[in-house]
């Protein structure tokens, strides 16, 4: 069936510009600054992403900014402009502002546009975990479905949507004041690898920790089996670092448990790396809770 608004979300979700341009979605992009070069955003460089984690592990330390509000004013207008109603699906506000800058914008168009309905959902998402809600969405609008009742369904969905993930390298974690810098050092020296999640309010939360990599990535499956509700046609969603080795050993090890399963997988972007780190490794799917 035919669509019957506008989707709209942010490049935090880590999707690929092929998904967006194959369903139909317009993808407000976030930047970063490095080595006094601004990238991405909406008038910055192009950097790839396998440059961006070689510059990361030589020791580049780069620095992110969300989305503005005249930046989302600017995506959103010209689809109300054309008669479009606009769902929007936005960076968790726990992380970053640009939930609220999406609200700042949608307030004022909806007074220059009273006849358009703006909705925005605040994903409480990030990375691919908020790509998983933005695919779920799609395919509610796809079924033919108003925008309230799409609306409806992604804020009901959005605290089922659950984020585990292992990091390779605690000095990004403790750049962003999750871990101290004791710790930082003593957990790299003993090989220790955090085990994390995004919790009900969207908030990056330490929830445990491994010896090595290979058990942090264990554990990865082990809260997925305490926690998962996937029916047969639900997928998975990785997203990494620049780690495909470990990718497939985690590849391996979710088979070996719920058999064959669509999984979609691809590169933590610029943004979200910066927080993570290289070799961030993350497993997303539907569960009974987050």
């Amino acid at each position: 069936m035919q669509r019957k608004f506008a989707i709209v979300t942010d490049t935090a979700s880590d999707l690929p510009d092929s998904y967006y341009a194959e369903h139909n979605i317009i993808a407000i992009r976030l930047g970063f600054n490095l080595d006094g070069v601004l990238y991405e955003g909406e008038d910055g460089a192009h950097m790839d992403v396998k440059e961006f984690y070689a510059k990361l592990r030589n020791g580049s330390m780069p620095t992110t900014f969300q989305v503005s509000p005249e930046q989302a004013k600017r995506c959103l207008e010209p689809l109300v402009k054309e008669g479009n109603d606009v769902l929007a699906v936005a960076f968790s506000s726990g992380l970053s502002g640009t939930y609220n800058s999406y609200v700042l914008a949608a307030r004022e168009l909806s007074e220059l546009y009273p006849e358009r309905k703006i909705k925005v959902v605040d994903s409480l998402c990030a990375s691919l975990g908020q790509g998983l809600l933005v695919d779920y969405v799609v395919k509610k609008a796809d079924s033919g479905a108003e925008i309230e009742e799409t609306y409806a369904y992604a804020e009901a969905l959005k605290p089922h949507i659950c984020h585990y993930f292992t990091v390779d390298n605690l000095f990004h974690l403790k750049r962003g004041g999750r871990v101290s810098a004791t710790t930082a050092v003593i957990g790299s020296m003993l090989k220790i690898k955090p085990v994390l999640h995004v919790d009900h309010e969207g908030h990056l939360i330490a929830i445990g920790k491994a010896m090595g990599r290979k058990k942090s990535i264990s554990a990865l499956v082990e809260h997925m089996k305490e926690l998962q509700i996937l029916d047969k046609d639900d997928p998975v969603f990785i997203s990494h670092g620049d780690c495909e080795e470990d990718v497939q050993y985690l590849i391996t090890l979710l088979k070996a448990v719920f058999g064959e399963r669509k999984i979609f997988i691809n590169q933590i972007g610029s943004v979200i790396g910066t927080h993570s780190g290289a070799g961030t490794l993350a497993v997303f799917f539907r569960g009974k809770r987050r």
